[in-house]
C-alpha cells in the first residue's frame, strides 16, 4: 500500500507525485486514459510525418515556474525550443504587432503604430522587472501567499502603489487606452487576456493580459522539442526513477472515506488502492465534489457552493498538416510561434460578447500555433505543423453566423465550424486553405472524451474571472488545496493559482500533504477496503 495515491497523470498530478517521491513517500498515480499527460500530449494523428500537439503547446508559465525548474527535467530528456518571435497579432491591412524576447524588437513594432508606444511598453516592462520575483512567488505558492504577499506589497509601493494596483485591476481595453496611443500595444495586451475567458471589458483582464505579455517578453512562449508530450515523458521518467508507480487505463470512480479521512480509492474496474497517508486529486472540482466523494462526507455548504461553480469557455480546435509555410499578409507573422487572429480590439469585444450571449461566433478569435516554426523537428522541411483553437459557448443558444450551428457538435457541425475557423485564417493569410494536406477537428465533446478534466474543452479548470480566483477558488472560503476530508487534497487547475502548465497546483497539494504528516493508516485502510470488497457495498 503506497503512502499516497494521486488521481490523474496530468502535469499537476505528476508534479505532485514527484515531490512526494522526493520526500521519501511511496506513490501510485492512477490515470483514466491509456497514456499519461492530461492536456500535455502529442501524436501523429493528422499525418504520420507531422507531430501535432493534442491540447496545449506553448509553456511560458512552465519556463517561469520555480517548481518546474526545481525538478531539473533537462536531466530527464526535456529540451526547449523557441520561434524567432514569441507572438504576432496581424491586422487585415498588413499591420502587425510583434512580441519578441528582445524588448527593442517589441518596442520598434509598437512604434510603427504610434511613435512613443515603444517607450510605453518599456515602462510597463520596467514595472515588471521591479516586481517580477514577488509576483511569481505569490502566484506559485498557496493562497494566501503570506511571505511573498508581504514582499509584494512592499515592492508594490515602490512601483507605484495604489496606482499600479488600479492598473492591474482595469479591463484590458481601458489599460491599453491609458498606456498606448496606437493599436499595437493594445492588441498585445488584449489578445493575451483572451488566452483565458476574460473579455476586454472584464475587470482584472488588464492585469492578466499584462502578466502574459511580460512572461512572453521575459521567457518567451517555449515548446518542448519533439512535441508537448516530451514534457510529460520527462516528468514520468523522473517519477519512475524515484520509485513511483504509474498505472494508466484506471478510471477512479470513488474516493473511499472512513471516519472523515480519505483512505484509498476504487476504480471502475473494481480495483481498490489504499493510501496510508493521503489522496491527491488532479481532477476537476465538479468531479471531485460531485462524483468521487459521496455527499454525506461533505459539508452542505460545499455542495451548495458547487452549484455556483463556473466553468470557463468551451474550446474548438483544428489541427493541420500544411504543405508549406502560412502565407501571412503581414510578413512578421511568419516568424512567430503564436499568432492572434482578430482584426482589432473591437473584434475581440464582439467575439466575447457573442459568447456571453450564448452565440457561436461568426468571426472566431483564433489562437494560431506554428509548431514547425517553433520546433523544426515537428514536420518535414518546408512544411508546417499548425493548429488553431477558438472559444465557443458551453451552452449554445444560437449561431451568430448563418449556418445554423446548434452546439450539437456532431460531425457536420464540426466540419462547418472548422471551415469557419479556416476562413478567419484566410482573412490574414490569403491562400492558406490551398496548403492543407490534412486536417483534424477536435470539438468540445471530443476534447472532453480525451481528457475528462476539460469539460467541453474548458482549459482553465474554471473561470479566471475575479469572482472565482484567490480565496474564491475553487469555492468561496477555500483558496487552498485542503478539502473538508482529512488527507484529501485538490491538485488540479481547479485550485489556486488555476490553469496553465506550471505545476503549482500539484506542488501546493503535495506540500500540504507533507505538512499535515498524517500517521500511516495501513491497517485501518486495509480493513475498510477489504470489507468493501467482500460486501460490494460502500462503507
Amino acid at each position: 500500500m503506497p503512502d499516497a495515491v494521486v488521481i490523474g497523470a496530468g502535469p499537476n498530478g505528476l508534479v505532485a507525485a514527484n515531490l512526494l517521491a522526493d520526500a521519501g513517500w511511496s506513490v501510485t498515480v492512477l490515470e483514466e486514459q491509456d497514456e499519461a499527460g492530461g492536456a500535455v500530449r502529442h501524436d501523429r494523428g493528422v499525418d504520420p510525418a507531422f507531430v501535432s500537439d493534442l491540447f496545449s503547446s506553448f509553456y511560458p508559465l512552465a519556463a517561469a515556474s520555480p517548481i518546474v525548474a526545481g525538478l531539473r527535467l533537462e536531466e530527464h530528456g526535456l529540451r526547449w525550443s523557441h520561434a524567432p518571435h514569441v507572438l504576432a497579432h496581424p491586422l487585415s491591412d498588413g499591420g502587425c504587432a510583434v512580441l519578441d524576447r528582445d524588448i527593442e524588437v517589441t518596442a520598434h513594432s509598437l512604434d510603427a503604430f504610434a511613435p512613443g508606444d515603444g517607450d510605453a511598453w518599456r515602462r510597463l516592462h520596467d514595472v515588471w522587472q521591479r516586481i517580477r520575483g514577488d509576483v511569481l512567488s505569490a502566484l506559485f505558492t498557496p493562497f494566501p501567499p503570506v511571505r511573498a504577499g508581504v514582499r509584494f506589497v512592499v515592492r508594490l509601493r515602490g512601483a507605484g502603489g495604489l496606482r499600479l494596483a488600479r492598473s492591474l485591476l482595469l479591463p484590458v481595453r481601458r489599460l491599453g487606452e491609458e498606456e498606448f496611443r496606437g493599436q499595437g500595444g493594445r492588441l498585445l495586451l488584449a489578445g493575451n487576456a483572451l488566452h483565458a475567458d476574460l473579455a476586454p471589458e472584464a475587470a482584472g483582464s488588464g492585469g492578466f493580459g499584462w502578466l502574459m505579455s511580460m512572461l512572453g517578453q521575459t521567457y518567451g512562449f517555449p515548446v518542448p522539442v519533439g512535441g508537448a508530450g516530451a514534457l510529460t515523458e520527462a516528468l514520468t521518467r523522473r517519477l519512475l526513477a524515484r520509485g513511483g508507480v504509474l498505472r494508466c487505463g484506471r478510471r477512479v470512480d470513488e474516493i473511499v472515506v472512513r471516519h472523515g479521512r480519505a483512505v484509498g480509492v476504487r476504480t471502475a474496474g473494481g480495483e481498490t488502492y489504499g493510501a496510508r497517508r493521503a489522496v491527491l486529486a488532479d481532477v476537476s472540482v465538479p468531479a471531485l465534489y460531485g462524483r468521487l466523494v459521496r455527499p454525506e462526507h461533505l459539508p452542505g455548504q460545499v455542495l451548495e457552493d458547487l452549484r455556483r461553480f463556473q466553468w470557463d469557455f468551451a474550446t474548438f480546435k483544428v489541427d493541420w498538416a500544411l504543405d508549406g509555410p502560412v502565407p501571412w499578409r503581414a510578413e512578421q507573422a511568419a516568424r512567430a510561434g503564436t499568432v492572434h487572429l482578430a482584426d482589432g480590439v473591437d473584434e475581440l469585444t464582439r467575439f466575447a460578447a457573442q459568447i456571453a450571449m450564448r452565440q457561436v461566433p461568426d468571426r472566431p478569435f483564433a489562437l494560431f500555433g506554428q509548431m514547425t516554426t517553433s520546433d523544426p523537428s515537428r514536420s518535414p522541411h518546408g512544411t508546417e505543423s499548425a493548429w488553431a483553437y477558438t472559444h465557443v459557448p458551453l451552452d449554445v443558444g444560437s449561431d451568430a453566423g448563418d449556418e445554423g450551428l446548434t452546439g450539437a457538435w456532431d460531425d457536420k457541425e464540426q466540419q462547418i465550424m472548422a471551415d469557419r475557423v479556416e476562413r478567419q485564417v484566410e482573412r490574414f493569410a490569403p491562400g492558406f486553405r490551398a496548403l492543407i494536406r490534412a486536417r483534424r477537428v477536435l470539438g468540445p465533446p471530443t476534447l472532453q472524451a480525451m481528457n475528462a478534466n476539460l469539460y467541453q474543452g474548458a482549459i482553465n479548470g474554471g473561470t479566471t474571472s475575479l469572482h472565482q480566483q484567490l480565496v474564491f477558488r475553487p469555492l468561496p472560503g477555500t483558496g487552498r488545496p485542503e478539502t473538508p476530508v482529512t488527507g484529501l487534497y485538490l491538485a488540479s487547475a481547479g485550485a489556486h493559482p488555476g490553469g496553465g502548465v506550471h505545476g503549482a497546483c500539484g506542488a501546493n497539494a503535495a506540500r500540504a500533504a507533507l505538512r499535515r504528516r498524517i500517521p500511516p493508516g495501513r491497517a485501518g485502510a486495509q480493513r475498510v477496503l477489504a470489507r468493501r470488497d467482500r460486501t460490494g457495498r460502500r462503507q
